[in-house]
């Protein structure tokens, strides 16, 4: 068993009106693309995504991996567009478009659309499009994979948690953000998954996954970003927002080696 052989897909949700999978729930789903579509909230969504999202796919050590990007299959041409050509600079980029459809249902088709026939286990991620990643996580999670052999091969999955990171949030003035240790938060969780199973790592709540397999956490690397900002789906419940500083040169210089982020270009986008 060599996770050099395992197929990684990386998962990230782009305003996909799902039924369900949503802390704010719509009556129909014509009022959930309402919501999702709105302009105010896609040029949020659009400017993180290239703030903070794309930057490490980009520069990942690792290049062998899958990023897919579900859609709706109704999003608006000009927004469909704009994510084509965000992508177009990343050759592990899938775009794939569905209708609305019960969360976890429609997951499982799309993800598993993409993974290759294989008597390997394959390897998942997940991420919101204001989350990021080391640009070594690729190569981090080939590295934990292969020292849990015995555990992946008496388990159809394991759950690999990096809890280090950081909350941000991008604006004109750059990046506020502070660091954080969270267990089986979206942006750095990842898991294994058998040859024999069709469960995907979207089938499962994010913080409950320790209910349903055994789950092994890293830290001592700041692995992901945890984006923070308006249209966060808690921040739609009355979620406070966060008190977070602006980093300094320090702080930025780091987000630049470890994420491949520039603080300089998101003031421009931001601006």
């Amino acid at each position: 068993m060599d996770s050099k052989d395992m197929q990684v897909i990386g998962v990230c949700r782009f305003s996909y009106p799902a039924l369900g999978g949503f802390q704010v729930e719509h009556e129909t789903p014509e009022e959930r693309m309402a919501f999702l579509y709105a302009p105010e909230r896609m040029e949020e969504r659009f400017r993180t995504f290239e703030a903070f999202t794309l930057p490490p796919l980009r520069a990942q050590t690792d290049p062998d991996f899958t990023f897919l990007v579900i859609i709706g299959d109704q999003m608006p041409a000009h927004y469909r567009t704009r994510l084509e050509k965000l992508l177009a600079d990343i050759p592990q980029a899938i775009i794939a478009a569905y209708p609305p459809e019960p969360h976890r249902d429609i997951m499982k088709v799309a993800i598993n659309a993409v993974r290759r026939e294989s008597k390997h286990h394959c390897l998942q991620f997940r991420m919101d499009d204001d989350d990021a990643v080391n640009i070594r996580f690729v190569e981090r999670l080939r590295e934990r994979v292969n020292e849990l052999h015995t555990l992946i091969r008496l388990n159809k999955h394991i759950a690999i948690d990096f809890s280090q990171g950081y909350i941000a949030a991008a604006g004109p003035d750059g990046i506020k953000g502070k660091p954080t240790m969270e267990h089986l938060w979206t942006a750095g969780l990842a898991m294994t998954v058998s040859p024999k199973s069709d469960i995907t790592i979207l089938n499962f709540g994010h913080s409950k996954m320790g209910k349903f397999m055994p789950v092994v956490s890293y830290a001592g690397e700041d692995m992901f970003i945890r984006g923070h900002n308006d249209y966060n789906d808690s921040r739609q419940k009355g979620a406070k927002p966060l008190n977070l500083p602006l980093l300094d040169a320090k702080d930025e210089a780091h987000f630049k080696r470890v994420f491949n982020i520039d603080a300089d270009h998101v003031r421009v986008l931001f601006s």
